[in-house]
């Protein structure tokens, strides 16, 4: 896997953009493997092992100076040393994750007031509270975010940037991956990728890696009754739970965003309300107001 990362990042660059002439004609496009081990100073024999898979494990000195010579930024370069000491090789898929009953509680608690949603290291939203499932759709449970950003038509609808959006994602769903690639579910899902979406295809043979989390860029969507909407979105690691995610939706305070944020609330149960299942690309299934959509819970204490 590391060998696959260097070739991908190499191929990325070009010589001017590490201070190399380019004098010839290059049959392919990025630096040669020479050119890199150079810049790394490493011999091209032993850099060529390592793009080969022939030696998986070089030291910590090695990776940082590899890092440097590729132009790899903080995330980029801590997945690099993740590549270097994998996680111990495992077969079976993981158990089917559950939403606390607390992490329910509070997504009922900003129901009327925040979009808010929980998911799991690959993305499948796990729960959702009505207001989310409302202004977006791919939110609903039971969905898998990088799946409906590249294979459904809602996306192309919604998303201001959906290039943008994709590119996150694929580079969001590596970092959360990390070292595992032999996940099932994971393996299973970029498959299914890969063979169905083109630009997810290129995206993920990148290798690009940033992490989704915290604060993250502002969020543009055009909804098919309040029309534009900018937000800002927040992901937050839930403690405890191997991965979850809890995501937040919120608009700037006095914005009209934060009015249509606040009128797509109010209106939600009522027989014209501008809810979720109305938008012309899908109907998403939403549950009766006050419960959280999909939202399989634990009971504390078991």
């Amino acid at each position: 896997m590391i060998g696959e990362y260097l070739r991908a990042r190499r191929e990325l660059l070009r010589p001017e953009d590490v201070g190399l002439p380019d004098v010839d004609r290059r049959r392919v496009p990025g630096l040669r493997r020479s050119e890199l081990a150079m810049l790394a100073g490493i011999s091209t024999e032993y850099y060529i092992r390592l793009e080969q898979g022939r030696d998986r494990h070089p030291s910590t000195l090695v990776l940082d100076a590899l890092a440097r010579a590729l132009h790899l930024d903080e995330h980029a370069a801590a997945h690099l040393h993740q590549l270097a000491a994998p996680a111990p090789r495992r077969t079976g898929r993981r158990r089917a994750e559950k939403v606390s009953a607390q992490i329910d509680a509070l997504l009922r608690s900003l129901d009327r007031t925040t979009p808010a949603y929980v998911s799991d290291r690959l993305m499948n939203v796990l729960a959702a509270n009505e207001l989310a499932t409302a202004l977006l759709p791919v939110l609903t449970p039971g969905n898998n975010f990088v799946r409906a950003i590249f294979l459904d038509p809602v996306a192309g609808e919604l998303y201001d940037d959906l290039d943008a959006r994709q590119a996150a994602a694929a580079a969001g769903l590596r970092a959360l991956a990390g070292p595992d690639v032999e996940d099932p579910d994971l393996t299973e899902l970029v498959g299914e990728l890969s063979v169905k979406s083109p630009d997810f295809r290129r995206l993920w043979s990148r290798h690009d890696v940033k992490p989704m989390h915290g604060a993250l860029p502002w969020m543009g969507i055009r909804h098919p009754q309040l029309g534009p909407i900018e937000l800002y979105h927040q992901k937050l690691e839930i403690p405890d739970t191997g991965g979850q995610i809890l995501g937040l939706l919120y608009a700037e305070p006095g914005s009209k965003s934060e009015q249509a944020v606040a009128m797509l609330a109010a209106t939600m149960g009522e027989p014209n309300a501008a809810r979720s299942q109305d938008h012309p690309a899908r109907r998403a299934q939403t549950p009766a107001t006050g419960q959280v959509a999909g939202a399989a819970t634990e009971k504390p204490g078991l």
